[in-house]
């Protein structure tokens, strides 16, 4: 038998499989989407099984094939149809298939080939003599070579010597990171009879001892949790092994699942009756579901329109038809929402993936699914890698959202995966918004996706109003705080109300730059070509990129001014003047620095929902998906921040924004408001977010998008080269533009190369090349044949080169 496996070895020239023999043993263990560890020039790696040839005859020179030297599951973690998408997501991503592959595991399965000093038999108590490495060895036969270095550094370079003398071997072993957890268990050996006789016969001071089996008689002799025991009954462990002496119990350790949700409990809501608009977009949803066959739908609806009844209802459905459902949400602050809904109407047949959750909670999750044990997957962009085998709907949830693209390899966007599998199962597509990607859009209206729309909240509730406030007849009026009068007063309004606000700044930190305003120097990463954030909570500047941080100077390091203040305005500042102006209000913030650490978003949003805070404060997590039945009015402090960033999608995004953060007020029976404060409001996305008017939008976009070349009108590839010496960087550039510009179809455009517009990062000097093509079908060929050559090029001059197909982030 000959395995096919692709090898943990994220190079070009080890893009394919290799041939393995699979001895005897192994036969029976190995399938296709294993994990395996096979050796690889001298280590040993971990692998995945991507086909077996049952006929050994079949291959040429098999007999100079190495063995298969483990097989790491029980259970194949990749289903063939997970396989067969990593080789597409490979091709069109521009990715090591590996990549692909690995990008679909929970981190715990990545094993890492690590390289261990063994002791040999020649190392015996002589041999030893005064050296503490060699003891250490000889007690423990094994250490991780890092260790090694690291403890026995005066020692270390004698190690080659010894290796060489026969007295030590170096050896490479993949190990896991799984763990799984276990709690201890109390059985019942006897039966009820037995049970009531053994009560009975023990003395009057086994007091522990007689309610641990009463216990076990009021349970029907089921296994009792020893935790439970000793929490709720005080029971320790020394009367339990008297129990277990007498052979009345026994003590067991079961596997148990790490689930963030266990001691919550969900109450399933009644089902609501649909509006006409909910009934008629669900009509042809149903029918899809119902033939089992593909379909794609995007469902425009505005805010607070009911679009998650519409979800839950064609995930019942889906499920009353024997098939599973992946339901994908944007951000993590959107899940724990989420997941009560889902929990209360689906229960247990609910499986989480996000990246809230910790290693060994994602790990059981995802073991929950692979085990058929749930029919249901909420999360984040990852979650669409969930190994269902039978996906009969996948729902993205504010599908325009940018974070549905990943920017790490594989460069992937959630959407053209799921558009993937969903025809490959043969299953129902939903991508759901109140303020649609323009591709996706576009798409719609040329017949790509059905188009569904609801362009009324449920209720016929009104939608709130918006107020735009010209920042710049503030300051003609002399009002030079963050606030304009329209906010300062509506804010008092809602206080004196006791209702809640959502107020939304897309930055975080105190101030977004540092300067001195004697000399005009501005505190800059010493590693990036980026100005560093002033954070007041520690009194620090920092790199948003990096992360390199420094103390806020008291003086200008360039001409020792005093006169060194902090420019710009970030939610830290927000919450300060908040509390300056509003003696007494209550603020609750929500960025990146708040919500760090694990279970913070939901702590925060909790708090929030039981009247704890008169405002949610934050960045981009608040913007979208949030419901609160008492938040009135909704404030956007600089509308202005995303529209003039160097990305053609800025338009598109302040849009986006301003429309989601508008749709949290006024969601219930309370009307709302939204106040909007920007230096250019007389900006068509501005104009355009305040009539609650994305047809109109769309249209101004599309005009500006066909005239300066951009999506949908063209698809772009944007080819980012970076290394620690500029002439470097630039000569990889020009070799890598050189070669495609000799091969390229003529309507193709090549732009640049021209340093990125963020030229340095973690002391590496950027340049890049953008591609702008219609219809070019061989690109992808020709783009890893230009990568093959680059490669050849590269041996020697080490620079990193990335390709981004359809990038959403060009800086």
């Amino acid at each position: 038998m000959i395995a096919q496996i692709i090898v943990d070895v994220p190079v070009n020239r080890t893009n394919r499989p290799f041939d393995y023999h699979v001895p005897p043993w192994l036969r029976p263990l190995i399938r296709i989407g294993s994990r395996v560890v096979v050796p690889f020039g001298p280590r040993q790696l971990q692998g995945y099984v991507i086909g077996i040839v049952e006929d050994d005859q079949a291959i040429p020179d098999r007999s100079r094939l190495k063995d298969v030297v483990q097989v790491q599951d029980d259970t194949p973690p990749l289903t063939p149809e997970l396989l067969k998408m990593s080789e597409w997501m490979s091709k069109q991503y521009l990715c090591p298939w590996v990549t692909a592959v690995q990008a679909m595991l929970p981190a715990v399965l990545k094993g890492k080939s690590e390289k261990w000093l063994t002791a040999t038999d020649a190392l015996d108590e002589e041999a030893c003599g005064r050296s503490g490495l060699l003891w250490e060895l000889f007690r423990k036969r094994q250490l991780l070579l890092t260790e090694v270095e690291k403890q026995f550094a005066e020692e270390y370079l004698l190690v080659p010597g010894w290796i060489q003398s026969g007295l030590l071997a170096t050896e490479y072993q993949v190990r896991d990171k799984i763990t799984r957890k276990q709690q201890s268990f109390v059985r019942s050996l006897l039966d009820e009879g037995k049970l009531e006789e053994a009560i009975g016969s023990l003395p009057a001071r086994a007091e522990q001892m007689r309610r641990v089996l009463q216990l076990m008689l009021m349970h029907n002799e089921q296994s009792l949790s020893v935790q439970m025991l000793r929490d709720e009954y005080g029971i320790t462990r020394s009367p339990l092994k008297s129990l277990e002496a007498k052979g009345w119990i026994a003590i067991e350790q079961v596997e148990v699942y790490r689930d963030p949700y266990a001691n919550r409990r969900f109450q399933d809501k009644q089902k609501p009756v649909f509006t006409p608009l909910q009934e008629e977009v669900l009509t042809p949803i149903l029918q899809s579901i119902e033939s089992g066959t593909y379909a794609s739908y995007l469902l425009h609806g505005v805010t607070g329109s009911g679009k998650t009844e519409v979800y839950l209802e064609a995930i019942e459905r889906t499920l009353e038809k024997g098939r599973e459902a992946i339901f994908l949400v944007p951000e993590i602050a959107l899940t724990p929402q989420m997941v009560e809904r889902f929990k209360a109407r689906f229960g247990a047949d609910v499986a989480v993936l996000h990246s809230a959750l910790s290693q060994g909670e994602r790990f059981d999750e995802w073991r929950k699914i692979i085990r058929k044990q749930v029919k249901v997957v909420v999360g984040a962009r990852s979650a669409i890698f969930a190994p269902f085998r039978n996906v009969g709907l996948i729902v993205i949830d504010e599908e325009h959202e940018s974070s549905y693209k990943q920017e790490e390899t594989p460069r992937y966007h959630a959407r053209e995966v799921a558009l993937w599998r969903a025809k490959e199962n043969q299953g129902v597509l939903v991508m759901g918004s109140a303020t649609p990607a323009l591709e996706t859009y576009a798409l719609a209206t040329r017949g790509r996706y059905e188009l569904l729309r609801m362009p009324e909240r449920v209720g016929n509730r009104p939608m709130p109003e918006v107020h735009v406030v010209d920042m710049r007849e503030e300051l003609q009026a002399q009002n030079r705080s963050m606030f304009s009068r329209k906010l300062h007063e509506m804010i008092a309004d809602r206080l004196a109300k006791e209702e809640q606000m959502v107020i939304f700044l897309n930055r975080r930190g105190f101030s977004t730059f540092v300067m001195c305003r004697s000399c005009g120097y501005t505190m800059r990463c010493i590693h990036c070509d980026i100005s560093l954030t002033y954070h007041k909570s520690n009194h620090t500047a920092r790199c948003h990129y990096c992360g390199y941080t420094i103390a806020q100077p008291k003086h200008c390091p360039e001409c020792q001014s005093e006169h060194i203040r902090f420019f710009g305005t970030g939610t830290q500042k927000v919450e300060a003047e908040l509390a300056k102006l509003f003696p007494g209000i209550r603020v609750i913030r929500m960025d990146v620095d708040t919500t760090s650490r694990k279970g913070s978003h939901e702590e925060l949003l909790n708090k929030f929902r039981s009247g704890q805070g008169d405002v949610l404060l934050g960045t981009q997590m608040i913007a979208k998906g949030l419901d609160f039945p008492r938040v009135t009015l909704a404030g956007i402090i600089a509308a202005d921040t995303s529209l003039h960033l160097p990305d053609f999608r800025a338009a598109e995004k302040t849009f986006q924004l301003l429309t989601q953060v508008g749709g949290r007020a006024g969601r219930h029976e309370l009307d709302g408001d939204v106040v909007i404060q920007t230096y250019t409001p007389e900006h068509y996305s501005i104009v355009h977010a305040t009539k609650h008017d994305y047809p109109a939008f769309y249209q101004d976009e599309m005009m500006q998008r066909r005239r300066t070349g951009y999506p949908p009108y063209f698809r772009l590839v944007l080819i980012t080269f970076s290394h620690e010496e500029v002439p470097v960087v630039i000569r990889g550039a020009h070799t890598m533009a050189d070669y495609l510009r000799q091969r390229l179809a003529q309507t193709t455009i090549l732009l640049g190369p021209v340093a990125s517009p963020i030229a340095r990062v973690k002391d590496r000097f950027r340049f890049q090349i953008m591609l702008k093509y219609r219809d070019e079908p061989q690109l992808s060929e020709l783009l890893a044949q230009a990568t093959a050559a680059f490669e050849e090029w590269n041996k020697q001059q080490k620079v990193l080169m990335t390709i981004d197909v359809d990038p959403y982030v060009l800086l």
